[in-house]
């Protein structure tokens, strides 16, 4: 028998303990293969998230890469760029890979040649865009987030539309892409159907968020220093009037001083005709209208009326051509939620020629012409009627340039209207006299002429109408195209209701209270329905052109009135607009207020009517 001297030879160490059944070589191994293949993998996956492979295939860089150059997630001030991953790769692992592995069918299609043409490309781009915005839909713009988080918002350094935006999107469950789109590339929003984008963009109630507090401190902070620059220039305004004023009553004292003068060296020689102690009139402090209202006891509302151009009834409500049609039509917001602090650059842009996404609104600019009209209005009232004060400086002539003498209206330099909001208007307490306002008015781009006008026959008849259609409601008409849909004329000048529905929505209320005052001081009281109609009604007024070249309207009528007026009440809060046809304008050549509320006795209103 063989015999063995001593133990074996020991293993190891690395092959004699185990764990979980592995010797530890073997884990070691796998661990170190695992930190090979994982650091491989995610530097290959990192390298497919750059901007130089996102562009390297032509499809990328000819088509999408170009429209990105020089966006502002390309180049900006601050120097912090967005490249193609972080718009549209996840940045955590899970959606990330899922992401990747979506991302794979890009390469079939890269094969067959999908979109290796520029006719290709632009035939499938709409339905490749959709696709991204419903991705960042369902993750509530979780790319966008990345970057710019609510939390992190001030609204001090945001124009008031934004900051008004994001305050809405927080509070009602609306995200990022619900308004961004076409931020890096071509905007293809005009080519989706309205009823998609309706739905695509509703708000959610699970995006909705808690406003913060730095968001709340932040907007308190911009509103407090908005205000006192306000009343800065509203003061450095009414200075600067004393100062025109007071030079006009000095000139003005001169004159009499020399007259009076003369009228004395005439006298002592005895060749003076009639009372030696007469001296010129004096210009009339006071007027005919409101001689018993005390102007100086009522506090004034300062109105900022703007140039709209084209911007018609239908055109606010068209998402294509107006960012905030969902937000006016399905969210209730009116008008000025957006566009109260933004009238002066709206106004100048509309007015040299832009406007609208495609700078659609003013193809007719009248060179010279502001944008916007700082006024003035107090209002009061008795026991019978209301009276209305309304003052703003003159411009001077800037002639248009499509009018033989430049003057649309020679016969009136100024014109004033009044529109109070009747009941049963579609959006009339969001948008006040815009409601009248269409896109087959004079002047506006779907006029059908004066031919067309005078072949509707039995329409132009009950219209009244000859070359011009004027402001109408569109409860009046029995269709209003809004969207323009196969060609189809905006507005619906032509599809007026019966005369007797139309008489019956004149008595139930239905309608736009309209006063209007012309430069000499003629007035018309009347209302808007199925056309503009002038009733007689009561209404005194006059208008005057100071020497410091301020005007002056001044207007009244009966608190309850008669057929086609709103009547006015205590304890009742009324939607109404201000336009203003300064320089020999007509038609929609005018300047004009968003929604405006007017109350009796309530300092709530913005126009607060006092009694005296």
């Amino acid at each position: 028998m063989s015999q063995t001297n001593g133990s074996e030879p020991k293993k190891p160490i690395w092959r004699r303990y185990f764990l979980w059944g592995m010797p530890l070589a073997g884990i070691a191994g796998v661990f170190v293969a695992g930190i090979i293949f994982w650091g491989g993998f995610n530097t290959a996956m990192e390298a497919t998230n750059t901007k130089e492979f996102c562009i390297s295939c032509h499809e990328m860089e000819d088509f999408v890469y170009q429209e990105y150059k020089g966006t502002i997630h390309d180049v900006n001030r601050s120097g912090v760029g967005a490249v193609c991953s972080d718009c549209h790769v996840p940045k955590d692992w899970t959606h990330k890979m899922i992401r990747k592995i979506k991302a794979s069918r890009e390469l079939w299609g890269k094969l067959v040649g999908t979109i290796n043409t520029e006719e290709k490309f632009e035939a499938k781009r709409l339905h490749l865009a959709m696709n991204e915005w419903e991705r960042l839909k369902n993750s509530d713009s979780r790319e966008c987030r990345n970057c710019h988080d609510f939390q992190s918002m001030m609204p001090e350094f945001q124009a008031p539309r934004a900051r008004q935006q994001h305050l809405n999107a927080m509070e009602t469950g609306q995200t990022c892409i619900d308004c961004h789109k076409g931020i890096a590339h071509s905007d293809l929003r005009d080519r989706a159907d309205e009823e998609y984008l309706e739905a695509l963009e509703a708000p959610r109630p699970e995006f909705i968020r808690e406003v913060p507090q730095a968001y709340l401190d932040s907007l308190a902070r911009v509103e407090a220093k908005e205000a006192e620059a306000d009343a800065a220039r509203k003061a450095e305004d009414e200075a600067a009037r004393a100062r025109v004023t007071a030079a006009v009553e000095a000139a003005r004292a001169d004159e009499r001083a020399k007259v009076e003068a003369e009228m004395a060296g005439s006298a002592s020689d005895g060749s003076a005709g009639g009372d030696a102690g007469a001296t010129p009139a004096a210009a009339s402090a006071g007027g005919a209208v409101a001689t018993n209202v005390d102007w100086d006891a009522v506090a004034s509302t300062d109105m900022t009326l703007f140039y709209p151009g084209q911007a018609s009834f239908e055109w606010v409500q068209n998402g294509k051509t107006h960012g905030g049609a969902r937000p006016l039509t399905k969210g209730g917001d009116q008008c000025s939620t957006c566009h109260a602090k933004e009238l002066d650059a709206i106004g100048d842009k509309i007015v040299a020629g832009g406007g609208g996404k495609n700078d659609e609104l003013e193809p007719t600019p009248i060179p010279g012409k502001r944008g916007t009209i700082n006024a003035t209005l107090k209002a009061a009232y008795d026991d019978e009627n209301v009276y209305f004060r309304l003052q703003w400086m003159d411009a001077g002539h800037t002639p248009a340039p499509f009018v033989d003498g430049g003057k649309m209206d020679p016969d009136n330099q100024i014109k004033v209207g009044m529109m109070i909001t009747g009941t049963g208007i579609e959006m009339g307490e969001q948008v006040g006299c815009w409601a009248t306002c269409h896109a087959d008015n004079t002047y506006m781009p779907f006029d059908p002429g004066a031919d067309a006008i005078a072949a509707s026959g039995d329409v132009a008849t009950q219209l009244q109408a000859d070359k011009t259609i004027t402001k109408y409601l569109a409860e009046s008409r029995t269709d209003i195209e809004l969207k323009g849909r196969g060609d189809k004329p905006l507005g619906g000048w032509d599809k007026v209701k019966d005369q007797a529905e139309i008489d019956q929505m004149l008595a139930d209320g239905t309608f736009m209270d309209l006063l209007r005052v012309y430069a000499d001081g003629s007035a018309e009281n009347g209302y808007l329905l199925q056309n503009r109609t002038v009733n007689g009604g009561d209404i005194a007024a006059e208008a005057n052109l100071g020497a410091d070249g301020m005007w002056t309207v001044t207007f009244s009528r009966p608190l309850a009135g008669g057929e086609g007026d709103v009547a006015l009440e205590p304890g009742q809060t009324y939607t109404v607009g201000f336009a203003i046809h300064d320089d020999f304008t007509a038609a929609r050549f005018h300047h004009v207020t968003l929604d405006t509320t007017l109350a009796l006795d309530n300092p709530e209103a913005a126009i607060n009517v006092v009694k005296q």
